[in-house]
């Protein structure tokens, strides 16, 4: 009987890492050439890809974690960058005017971004689940 904490197949690292530079590919893209996707979507498939990164980068670092482990961070961390960007700090604010400040901690507060984070985590741990997490045991 397997610990219920961990995977009985560590992750492939090279596949996490991979997921990681096309999101950040994808995601500044997306910011780039929003005609990528729909109009209605907005600025949001780039949320949604930044969140899925995160959920690769908790992947990436512990790659025995249960799927639910990594998109749990992921869910905590992305909803603390967007509550914290309710709080107005000089030095923080210095940090979120320049580009890669604003690209990993954004800029101004938006509750619609949750619900892009949570698509982006669900979305990237069902394909974790399903696919980049390689072979599984079978029951006996």
């Amino acid at each position: 009987m397997q610990p219920i904490l961990k995977r009985s197949v560590p992750r492939h690292r090279g596949l996490y890492g991979a997921a990681i530079v096309l999101a950040i590919g994808l995601g500044l893209a997306s910011r780039k050439f929003p005609a990528m996707f729909p109009a209605a979507l907005e600025e949001y498939p780039g949320d949604a890809l930044w969140a899925g990164m995160v959920f690769a980068g908790y992947c990436l670092l512990f790659p025995m974690a249960r799927t639910w482990q990594p998109a749990l961070l992921a869910l905590v961390t992305s909803f603390a960058v967007e509550f914290s960007q309710l709080i107005q700090i000089a030095w923080l604010d210095q940090l979120r005017a320049i580009t890669p400040g604003r690209l990993v901690l954004g800029s101004t507060f938006n509750q619609i971004d949750l619900l892009a984070y949570a698509i982006g985590i669900g979305s990237a741990a069902m394909l974790d689940r399903l696919w980049l997490s390689g072979p599984r045991e079978l029951p006996a």
